[in-house]
């Protein structure tokens, strides 16, 4: 598949081929759904709880007779239906992680890369390197490659210093290395630039 390539200075340089997984019509979509779904659910930290009667402090007095008021019947304060009452059916500390088995994680990583490639979404450059440590430099590289994008998603085999340096005060950008990226970061991602090598690993990962 042809890409978008550009120099390290961010000058288009034409187009190169590249070996991209190719996948025919909804080949492997379910797959990539089931797999986005399980990396979002081993994000979740599962933390979430709510105490429920027998944890709500308070006394277990009536706090009213049960007749004669000209209320409603109630009977201690720790009653759900209460502010500050115990809370029923409230979520409660679990485990929500799901397991991606190995080649369900390379085959959904190759299908979204089809995909990301097949939308336009994807360009390759060089390399990411700078003069000096200099926002202004990189962000002037990354204006050439692709001026539109409210985010970009940058992936290199590893970031340099003076890269690091440069690039961290840009809000537009988000960072991942080609041994880390998932589907789900392309998925989440409609425009990437990616470096030459960087590819070449992503694209081994998702066919070995």
């Amino acid at each position: 598949m042809k890409l978008k390539f550009h120099n390290a200075d961010g000058s288009p340089a034409g187009e190169r081929e590249f070996a991209i997984p190719a996948f025919e019509g909804d080949t492997y979509v379910a797959l990539l759904k089931q797999a986005v779904v399980g990396y979002q659910a081993n994000r979740r930290q599962g933390t979430s709880k709510t105490k429920n009667y027998g944890e709500v402090a308070g006394s277990g007095k009536k706090i009213i007779p049960q007749k004669g008021s000209g209320g409603a019947r109630h009977g201690d304060k720790r009653a759900p239906q209460l502010y500050k009452g115990g809370v029923v059916f409230g979520p409660r500390p679990r485990d929500w992680s799901k397991d991606i088995p190995v080649t369900q994680r390379r085959k959904a990583l190759g299908r979204a890369l089809f995909d990301l490639a097949t939308a336009g979404g994807l360009s390759v450059i060089e390399r990411f390197e700078v003069s000096k440590p200099k926002t202004k430099i990189f962000s002037g590289i990354l204006n050439k490659v692709n001026p539109a994008a409210r985010k970009l998603l940058l992936v290199d085999a590893s970031w340099s210093e003076p890269v690091r340096k440069a690039s961290r005060n840009i809000a537009r950008a988000k960072f991942s290395n080609s041994t880390n990226l998932n589907a789900l970061d392309l998925v989440r991602h409609g425009q990437v630039v990616i470096t030459e090598q960087a590819l070449l690993q992503v694209i081994a990962r998702a066919t070995n």
